[in-house]
């Protein structure tokens, strides 16, 4: 049974737990021997945490055998992102910056995840301070993508994906400021959800930039997603039984998101719309204008809050940082106060057009990603492709922050092609219904 146990979902594993059926000991320790073992260990895992995961894992035991489960995942491992603090283990952040930096307590959803049982057993890798979306970073390590060893796998949450992809974690937990769930999500085949920005506490988990950033996880289901959401959120997990596609109504975003697609992501893309129209779905075609002015404003409002964040410790010891990050720290520095009031001001206006003209769908469909994953040694070698790489890789996924809202990544027929389902504020539960639907369909 055990050989499964790294290809089953996290609600699968916990209905397992629940029959008798699984220990959730021998589950994680199953999961620690992998990571050991496990050729990419060191590149997808920063610091496995074995002695945590035991004593977490020996409590779920014990109350699966009394019958007081605290809910479906209890006694489930995942991983975490290297940004979420926890007690007593370091937290860094993927940055040398941060080095040796040790929490006194955990972050918020990771406190709240652990009242409800989950098993912590590790933190993953992650882009340097999350500020890219490739996932590339020579400071610690760039995980491998899936689909191709000599590729990047998205960022920022890049060893969150790798580690659920490549069997050594059931499920993962990330953070979304550009992209960062839903672009590693998509490039490793798996579901992804970004929450709408203050959905989930923010508490204990190191910031790029307090008014975009948002947490969420990345796992092999909808129902995964669901399940997590609720364990961190101290929830009800969304009731994804009964969904359908009859009727459903989507509309396609034109501007921005279709263009430049290459090919394999724009096959995936339409074969996705096909079996989503063939399941009852009513597909139709937005043309939104103010998108492009919403994207035009990403560059103003993002670089100089991470800036302003984290110009003192930059500038401390700069020549610790991977140069292009830097780089992209920097560019905020010249962004002035009026500047960026007058972008907030002009967005908050976009974002009441965006759900006005939206207010008659059940979701906005794009692409994730208009590219695959990147050639990482080219990224590193080859200026021009890494600066037009680097702009595709989060375009269409900056769409969802930018304009408030939750969103959904799904895969489709094509290795690391996924498409994205985009809902307003407050509706992670209908947009999961929705996307276990979808999960069918696309199947």
């Amino acid at each position: 049974m055990s050989k499964t146990w790294s290809n089953m979902t996290a609600a699968d594993l916990g209905r397992e737990i629940g029959k008798g059926r699984i220990n959730p000991v021998e589950l994680t320790e199953f999961f620690l021997e992998k990571i050991a073992i496990h050729e990419h260990s060191t590149r997808i895992y920063a610091r496995p945490t074995p002695t945590r995961a035991r004593g977490e894992a020996m409590g779920a035991a014990a109350r699966a055998k009394s019958g007081l489960r605290r809910g479906l995942l209890d006694g489930v491992p995942i991983s975490w992102k290297d940004l979420f603090d926890t007690a007593q283990i370091e937290t860094e952040a993927g940055s040398a910056l941060l080095k040796g930096r040790t929490p006194l307590k955990d972050a918020t959803v990771l406190e709240a995840a652990t009242r409800q049982g989950l098993v912590c057993l590790g933190k993953t890798h992650m882009s340097e301070l999350a500020f890219s979306g490739l996932g590339l970073n020579p400071v610690t390590a760039t995980p491998p993508c899936i689909n191709d060893d000599q590729a990047v796998p998205g960022g920022s949450t890049s060893g969150g994906a790798a580690s659920v992809a490549f069997g050594l974690a059931p499920a993962a937990i990330g953070s979304d400021t550009g992209g960062s769930v839903r672009v590693p999500a998509a490039w490793n085949d798996l579901v992804g959800l970004k929450t709408a920005h203050g959905r989930l506490p923010l508490t204990g988990a190191v910031p790029l930039c307090d008014q975009f950033d948002t947490i969420g996880p990345l796992a092999h289901s909808v129902e995964d997603c669901a399940l997590l959401l609720a364990a961190m959120g101290s929830g009800k997990p969304a009731d994804l039984a009964g969904s359908s596609l009859s009727n459903a109504r989507l509309a396609v975003l034109n501007t921005v998101a279709m263009d430049d697609l290459r090919p394999r992501p724009a096959a995936g893309f339409e074969d996705a719309l096909s079996r989503l129209s063939r399941a009852g779905a009513q597909i139709s075609h937005l043309d939104l204008p103010e998108v492009a002015e919403a994207m035009a404003l990403a560059g103003t409002l993002v670089t100089a809050e991470a800036y302003g964040i984290w110009s003192k410790v930059i500038e401390t010891a700069p020549e610790k940082m991977f140069p292009r990050t830097l780089e992209r720290f920097r560019s905020g520095a010249s962004i002035t106060a009026v500047d960026y009031v007058a972008a907030w001001r002009r967005l908050h206006d976009i974002r009441q057009i965006w759900a006005e003209k939206t207010a008659g769908f059940d979701a906005i469909v794009l692409p994730t990603s208009p590219i695959l994953p990147p050639n990482a040694h080219r990224l590193m070698t080859d200026d021009a492709y890494y600066v037009k790489e680097n702009l595709l890789a989060l375009r269409n996924t900056r769409i969802g922050n930018m304009l408030g809202g939750c969103a959904l990544t799904l895969p489709t027929a094509q290795p690391s092609c996924g498409i994205s389902f985009m809902a307003g504020p407050g509706r992670e539960e209908r947009l999961l219904r929705l996307g276990a639907a979808a999960e069918r369909a696309l199947a």
